[in-house]
């Protein structure tokens, strides 16, 4: 755990403290989130995830405002429960009041490309490329057709990753 992301959440809590007067037990924290969340809160489970990837290449936003998020969406728990919206006003308020930052409900981070396990389909005409999530349909009976030429498309048996940008 970066040792930076772990004092930010402390300063983030201490701010809490001051501004609510009172205790808020610290998370567990974790750098182990991975795809296109920079973070997460788990308030059932007191446990904030940041995504490594995203951190090194955005760290002094990142430090600043992705954080305090995620330590928010605690907050929010403790002070009021689990029944009110994700980014509603209790959310929004802690953001603007206590930390003195934008509510933000996204970040527009440069996401660095991803592989892409692409299966390969054929039919009478041509080559497919199925996602994962398509292969595994199509191997529990799913069947599917080519728009073009009517025929079904068959597994070819070759499976090809592929570098996209998200």
């Amino acid at each position: 755990m970066p040792e930076k992301i772990s004092k930010r959440v402390s300063q983030c809590y201490k701010q809490a403290e001051l501004y609510f007067t009172r205790n808020f037990p610290l998370p567990e924290i974790r750098l182990d989130l991975r795809g296109q969340a920079a973070g997460a809160a788990y308030p059932q489970r007191n446990l904030l995830r940041f995504n490594a990837a995203l951190y090194r290449n955005n760290t002094t936003h990142f430090l600043q405002q992705t954080v305090a998020h995620e330590v928010a969406h605690l907050l929010v728990n403790h002070l009021h429960g689990s029944r009110v919206r994700p980014h509603g006003i209790e959310w929004q308020n802690i953001m603007l009041d206590v930390f003195q930052l934008p509510a933000q409900r996204c970040h527009d981070y440069q996401l660095p490309p991803a592989w892409k396990n692409l299966y390969s389909y054929a039919c009478s005409c041509r080559l497919h490329d199925f996602s994962p999530q398509r292969h595994s349909q199509a191997r529990r009976g799913t069947r599917y057709m080519c728009r073009v030429c009517q025929q079904p498309l068959s597994f070819t048996g070759n499976m090809q990753r592929k570098l996209v940008e998200r």
